[in-house]
């Protein structure tokens, strides 16, 4: 009643919507309360994560502790329209290979994502910020995989328009030594052996119960 502002009345008439008295209730809550003693009792005091398994865990899950490779991404794109037809594509197909010739004679990319379009139909440039792998789209993903830093794709085509990214720069974070997650991995293991040993303890207790059903 406390934490939710209740009044004595209104407890009982959430209660009434559920279908409970507040007896009910109170005799549902020692329940819990007893089943919460008797699993702390009877598994969870009984378990012990050594620095042995958490080293093990460590070892079998390393590239989840690795460091994280973050792509800082630009691109010059032209967008397309839903009334875009083929001629228009061809034409802006054609922008983007000049596009791709001035960076090859060695036009600096951000220079060129700078400038302002002429027009809409005309490259323009973005930058687009840092990405992991993860967060970019197949066809990026597959493109940005293998780039360094400096470098820039091919032209591109996807449903919205031609592209081309750049990879301006590669950012690797310091991956995660066992020091540092070792309370995380011991809650992990601690958590799955809870599981298992309450499931085991309850099978345990199943099988030393006599149950007999009256028809």
């Amino acid at each position: 009643k406390e934490s939710r502002s209740y009044t004595d009345e209104d407890l009982r008439a959430g209660l009434a919507e559920q279908g409970l008295t507040i007896e009910e209730y109170r005799e549902n809550l020692k329940k819990q309360l007893l089943r919460g003693k008797l699993v702390n009792r009877e598994v969870k005091s009984k378990i012990v994560i050594t620095r042995g398994e958490i080293e093990k865990y460590y070892n079998e899950h390393r590239e989840k502790y690795a460091g994280e490779i973050k792509y800082h991404l630009w691109n010059i794109f032209i967008q397309f329209s839903q009334m875009t037809d083929e001629s228009q594509r061809q034409i802006a197909f054609g922008k983007m290979e000049t596009v791709l010739s001035q960076l090859k004679q060695g036009r600096s990319f951000e220079s060129f994502a700078a400038e302002p379009p002429d027009s809409p139909e005309s490259p323009q440039g973005t930058d687009l910020g840092f990405y992991l792998l993860d967060e970019l789209s197949p066809q990026l993903r597959n493109v940005v995989k293998d780039m360094k830093e400096g470098e820039y794709s091919p032209i591109l085509e996807n449903e919205r328009g031609y592209q081309i990214i750049y990879v301006q720069k590669v950012l690797v974070t310091d991956s995660k030594s066992l020091t540092d997650v070792e309370a995380e991995i011991e809650d992990v293991l601690y958590n799955e052996a809870i599981d298992s040993r309450y499931n085991t303890w309850l099978s345990e207790l199943r099988k030393r119960s006599h149950i007999k059903i009256i028809k």
